[in-house]
């Protein structure tokens, strides 16, 4: 690390960016120990205060945690997801600094799947398309999504780069559609064997489930998603406005008319 230049940025702020990068990109590892308060003051040739108010804003960001006597630690990636707007995974966390990426664990089609074919407005004995994905971290798993389409959109969805790209994106761009609305139910759940191990955690360790219907514009259901999130990768995050009792009967006649087409 070089010597941090004078900028209209402060300088903790500069250091907390060059230190912020390194965690990030894997340069320091979780758990590991960053460089003494003395040795960075030397690398960085500032005064120790800086230092310390740029470890205090990493801490406060969740980077890093500290135990007395033995130093500043990488702490497990621990980002802030915000549930209530509609963006891709990856979306989200790239606009954060984060590196993400999938894994395709298997692309499936069912036909025995009521409860999905309902979810989707489907006729009975419909073929439904299944893709299951395991969502990366930097570099560490933190959530295993399975989602099911109607075939046709399922087909182009299949045919796209899974790995690097968002299923938002993929529907909006290579599928033309115009999505509008989720739904979602959120529940705490515990990790059984198969998600415990490709989570990497223990069996039993807690994990949230998000239950999500994307509907197009029109309100026609267009994704029906499982995502299993492990319990202490995230924060959780939702802007709640007080809204009127007009839009609240709006809000009502939606939620009525999709569970009808269900």
């Amino acid at each position: 690390m070089g010597k941090i230049s004078p900028m209209p940025l402060p300088l903790f702020q500069q250091i907390k960016a060059e230190l912020r990068a390194r965690i990030l990109d894997g340069s320091y590892s979780v758990h590991e120990r960053l460089p003494s308060e003395a040795a960075l003051t030397e690398s960085f040739g500032v005064s120790r205060i800086t230092v310390r108010q740029a470890l205090s804003e990493l801490q406060k960001d969740g980077l890093v945690f500290k135990i007395n006597g033995k130093g500043t630690f990488v702490s497990k990636p621990r980002a802030s997801l915000d549930v209530s707007r509609l963006r891709g995974f990856g979306e989200a966390m790239s606009s954060l600094g984060y590196e993400t990426f999938s894994r395709v664990l298997d692309i499936r089609d069912m036909a025995d799947k009521a409860d999905i074919q309902q979810q989707l407005s489907l006729p009975g004995k419909s073929l439904v398309k299944r893709i299951r994905r395991l969502r990366y971290l930097n570099r560490a798993p933190v959530s295993v999504d399975v989602s099911w389409f109607a075939p046709g959109v399922g087909d182009r969805v299949a045919q796209a780069d899974l790995e690097g790209r968002d299923i938002l994106s993929i529907l909006e761009n290579d599928c033309h559609l115009h999505l509008g609305k989720a739904r979602l139910n959120i529940e705490a759940l515990l990790c059984d064997d198969e998600l415990a191990h490709l989570l990497k955690t223990e069996e039993g360790s807690p994990a949230l489930h998000i239950e999500r219907i994307i509907c197009d514009t029109d309100g026609a259901p267009v994704l029906y998603e499982n995502l299993y999130y492990r319990g202490d990768a995230f924060r959780y995050s939702l802007n709640i406005e007080r809204q009127s009792d007009e839009h609240d009967k709006h809000e009502s006649t939606w939620s009525e008319n999709h569970d009808a087409r269900s």
